[in-house]
């Protein structure tokens, strides 16, 4: 796993710091994105794409739907796990952000031992 990295796009800086913290912890690079355009612009400068991205929904300037879009239209990172982390849990929003490409959704607030499984899992994929 010396090479797994993590992009985490969250605007919140103290989950932000968080999931950076836990992550780290757990031996995986990260990149964190404050808002949906440092995210795009990191997506679409990046010539390696992360093992995994770990999405908020709500976001300045650009949302996470719109991010999911965005990631699967940029070359190579088609196959990247997508695992929205967000405050919105109606079903309508699950389902599209399933619908729109993501590998899994989870809802705020999060267990940070569920979530690290959750990533986990994708990155065995």
């Amino acid at each position: 796993m010396p090479d797994t990295s993590i992009l985490v796009i969250e605007d919140d800086e103290h989950i932000g710091q968080i999931l950076t913290f836990i992550l780290q912890r757990q031996g995986y690079k990260t990149t964190l994105a404050a808002d949906g355009l440092a995210a795009r612009k990191e997506i679409m400068s990046t010539n390696t794409p992360p093992s995994l991205v770990l999405l908020d929904v709500m976001l300045p300037y650009i949302d996470g739907f719109e991010l999911v879009q965005i990631i699967r239209a940029q070359q190579g990172w088609q196959e990247v796990p997508i695992v929205m982390l967000t405050a919105k849990h109606t079903e309508k929003d699950i389902v599209r952000a399933l619908d729109e490409g993501a590998n899994d959704y989870v809802v705020k607030p999060f267990q940070p031992n569920e979530l690290l499984a959750r990533v986990r899992r994708h990155l065995k994929e």
